[in-house]
């Protein structure tokens, strides 16, 4: 597999504590979305976008995992 799976056609709305590292998933197959639960091992190169938050807010992660501005949403759910 190295396209990802549609987890939801919408943003997730989450929010962000500042410090905080999260690991968003790319695949898609996650049971825990938006997070990464390590489902992606079962694909070929679909890794987690781990990152720090900057500050506590409440933010759009990307549902589709198909955004180009990973792994906030970027609108792309709108052209799938």
């Amino acid at each position: 597999m190295t396209d990802p799976v549609v987890a939801q056609e919408t943003p997730y709305r989450v929010e962000l504590k500042a410090g905080e590292r999260y690991a968003w998933c790319s695949c898609g197959l996650s049971q825990k979305q938006p997070f990464c639960d390590g489902a992606h091992k079962q694909t070929d190169d679909l890794k987690p976008n781990v990152f720090t938050a900057e500050k506590d807010e409440t933010v759009s992660l990307c549902g589709c995992k198909h955004t180009g501005n990973a792994p906030r949403c970027d609108g792309s759910h709108n052209r799938l």
